[in-house]
């Protein structure tokens, strides 16, 4: 690896049994509160692994976003489903065993102008790259024309 391009923090701070509050290194950024599903937490906030699910879809979506924004093809819009699979290792211990995201990026040019992105944008995004080394991650593009919003479960 080679030297940090950039860095940054943040604080976690334990509020009340597995709730945990995480403050940002940027004041203007809201803290935002954590805490795991019963029977260990009380399920009043997401669990880390539901951010990281978030941190993975958000990531392609910026990614594909960009990669047609510098070919002046902007989407029109873009959403991503994620699915997280939770599994027992050897040790009979939970982990998350795969994550399948499935964007749906509308564009006025159809899908065929989606093509020279559809190679590349991966691999930009930082978080589901590095979540790779440990984690499969499966994604699918699924493109709708322009004002045709797909319906998200």
């Amino acid at each position: 690896m080679s030297d940090p391009v950039s860095e940054f923090g943040l604080r976690i701070e334990q509020v009340d049994g597995y709730e945990f509050r995480v403050r940002f290194d940027k004041e203007h950024y809201p803290e935002m509160r954590l805490d795991e599903p019963a029977p260990l937490g009380h399920d009043r906030a997401p669990n880390p692994a539901r951010i990281l699910a978030a941190a993975i879809g958000n990531c392609l979506a910026a990614s594909l976003l960009f990669c047609m924004q510098r070919r002046h093809q902007p989407l029109a819009h873009v959403a991503a489903d994620v699915r997280v699979s939770i599994v027992r290792n050897e040790e009979k211990r939970l982990r998350i065993g795969h994550v399948a995201v499935v964007l749906r990026p509308s564009i006025e040019g159809g899908a065929e102008a989606l093509a020279p992105c559809l190679a590349t944008f991966e691999d930009f995004c930082i978080v589901t790259q590095s979540v790779r080394a440990g984690i499969p991650v499966e994604v699918t593009v699924e493109p709708a024309a322009a004002g045709q919003l797909q319906e998200t479960r």
